[in-house]
């Protein structure tokens, strides 16, 4: 199995700019497709960014698009998300997310829902202030 450990939440004001990080267990991490997902408080769960295995493919959601950059690191087992220009409808619990692939042609592949992962970290509570 794989467990995941997000860090680097935290308040910040308005346009002020924050770094999580995911450390994932294991030596397969090249394997993995990673998502970030964020649950504000009496919402569903929604999608951030994802990454594919390479980190050579993102997508964003549309809310983040242009403010937030998602990145992994293979040789650190760890991917990130750079958040820009925080508003405070940024506020929520951060999660990461990873996708066990087994094909060596899935290095491109993107997953955007939440049910397509298999492993998710604990979250990192990020708040915005204005």
């Amino acid at each position: 199995q794989v467990q995941l450990v997000e860090s680097g939440g935290g308040l910040v004001q308005a346009g002020g700019s924050l770094r999580l990080s995911c450390a994932a267990s294991g030596r397969t991490f090249s394997s993995y497709a990673m998502g970030w997902f964020r649950q504000a408080p009496g919402k569903e769960r929604e999608f951030v960014a994802a990454i594919s295995r390479s980190g050579g493919n993102t997508v964003y959601a549309d809310a983040v698009k242009g403010r937030f950059t998602i990145s992994r690191d293979n040789a650190k087992n760890t991917v990130y998300v750079q958040m820009n220009n925080l508003k405070p409808e940024d506020t929520a619990v951060y999660y990461c997310a990873a996708k066990i692939l087994g094909t060596v042609n899935s290095v491109g592949y993107l997953y955007t829902g939440q049910y397509e992962y298999d492993y998710w970290g604990q979250g990192t509570q990020v708040t915005v202030s204005s």
